[in-house]
């Protein structure tokens, strides 16, 4: 039976969960217009969620590669060279699960030419072009947990590189990836590369070909009210509907964390009594730092 989630990301034949279709749709425009853009917000905000959402929805679409900076350590971004020997080693199995063909991750993933001698980010910048073509499908790139090493220097000259990539692409058709979706807490779109200490910048940010990030991503009464739904449809509570999302909306805004942390108290702690008097129970349960 489902439960409700409020640990990482939600999975749909495991979890109760609000219907973001509306959402969903807002960022497909963005990808189709090929437009590049951070989802940047807090956490647990729903942002890998919704971008194992959009990569289910569109994987028929496009190839939809998915992959995270979580848990790499400082050697990933000890120079230039070595990110781009590791990026492109987690990015080999970022397209075996989008089901690439054998042809295509081969490619990809054959670095026996990359030398410490070489521009490493002219080299990937070669083998992104390599791989666009050669793919049947236009690529979409999403990285989650870019913010890990969003003040390192490394990961901005990558910035810098899909930048250019992105300007060559509109400039003489450059084959690059048709959007690049990067997710984190903060907007990594403000950060700044330096050449130098004595230098001025190259230029305001290595992301600046990003545009704005403007879906809501908390959840309104309506969109809670699909997720009670789809657990009243199990268990048969007689809740009010309509009533309990918009009182869970009043004390969380729509805050996606804060709403499964509500319904994931009262359905444990309240034999599923789903009342006005339930929530404000569970809103002071929450606030006192007990785990739901």
């Amino acid at each position: 039976m489902k439960e409700f989630n409020t640990e990482a990301i939600c999975i749909p034949n495991l979890h109760y969960m609000v219907d973001i279709s509306d959402k969903i749709q807002q960022i497909e425009k963005l990808i189709a217009h090929g437009d590049y853009f951070t989802i940047n917000r807090a956490r647990q905000y729903g942002k890998t969620t919704m971008m194992s959402a959009l990569s289910r929805k569109l994987q028929n679409q496009y190839l939809m590669v998915r992959m995270s900076f979580e848990g790499v350590g400082d050697t990933f971004f000890k120079s230039d060279y070595l990110f781009v020997w590791n990026f492109i080693k987690r990015m080999s199995k970022s397209l075996k699960k989008a089901n690439a063909s054998q042809e295509l991750v081969g490619v990809w993933k054959n670095i026996e030419d990359l030398s410490k001698d070489d521009d490493a980010f002219e080299y990937l910048g070669d083998k992104i072009t390599t791989l666009c073509d050669m793919s049947d499908k236009e690529i979409v790139l999403m990285i989650d947990e870019v913010d890990k090493s969003s003040d390192n220097q490394v990961f901005l000259h990558f910035l810098g590189m899909l930048r250019n990539k992105y300007l060559d692409y509109k400039d003489d058709g450059d084959a690059t990836f048709k959007s690049v979706i990067l997710a984190g807490v903060y907007d990594i779109k403000n950060m700044k590369l330096k050449l130098r200490p004595d230098e001025e910048k190259k230029y305001n940010s290595p992301w600046n070909v990003a545009v704005d990030f403007e879906v809501d991503m908390s959840f309104s009464p309506k969109e809670i009210a699909t997720m009670l739904q789809e657990y009243e449809e199990d268990y048969h509570t007689g809740m009010d509907i309509t009533a309990m999302s918009e009182e869970i909306y009043k004390y969380t805004n729509g805050y996606p964390y804060l709403v499964s942390a509500i319904c994931k108290f009262i359905a444990k702690s309240f034999n599923a009594v789903w009342t006005k008097d339930s929530v404000i129970a569970a809103v002071k349960h929450i606030t006192n730092n007990k785990s739901p």
